[in-house]
Parts: C-alpha cells; sequence; structure tokens
C-alpha cells in the first residue's frame, strides 16, 4: 500500500479537523485551509528533489518472517495517532509556558 506526501498531509490536516486543498506544483506547491484560505503548508526547497523517483515501495516480508511482525493498524488511524500525539505535547507546552 503506496502513499504520497500529499495524501498524508491531507489525512493529517483532517485529523486536526482541517481541510484543505493544493495549489501549484514542485517546489511551489502549497496546501490552503479551505474555511480561511490561510496558507498552512509549503514545500521547504532545502528538502525538495525533483529528481525524486516518483514511487518508492518498502517490503514487510522480512520484518513478517524473521520478527513475526504484523501491521495492526491502517495508514488513517496511524496518522489520526500521530496528530492526536502531536496536538496533545503543544497543549502540555502551551500550560507549562
Amino acid at each position: 500500500e503506496t502513499r504520497t506526501v500529499r495524501e498524508f498531509a491531507k489525512t493529517a490536516f483532517a485529523a486536526a479537523g482541517i481541510e484543505v486543498e493544493f495549489e501549484g506544483e514542485g517546489v511551489n506547491e502549497i496546501a490552503k485551509d479551505k474555511a480561511t484560505g490561510k496558507v498552512v503548508l509549503k514545500v521547504n526547497p532545502d528538502f525538495f528533489r525533483p529528481a525524486e523517483v516518483e514511487l518508492l515501495i518498502g517490503n514487510p516480508a522480512k520484518a513478517e518472517s524473521k520478527l513475526g511482525w504484523k501491521r495492526e493498524i491502517s495508514f488513517q488511524e496511524l496518522v489520526e495517532r500521530m496528530v492526536k500525539n502531536d496536538l496533545e505535547l503543544v497543549k502540555k507546552e502551551a500550560a507549562n509556558n
């Protein structure tokens, strides 16, 4: 199962209650909050790789056979957990300041 960075970002923003729309492409691509029009995501040119291969696929077979590892949660749930945890950390930091 493959995902794009755009899919990850869209899923993460949705988990935070923000619907985004994307504009532009490459280093000029941005994501805007649909409700406010505010730019909430943009490409950092220091990390943009225009010659990047389009598709990188990992194979979990070795982890499954050697370690007995099995995926237990979906992509959606993983992203939601990550966002929830980050939002909780931000709240704790804000409370301590």
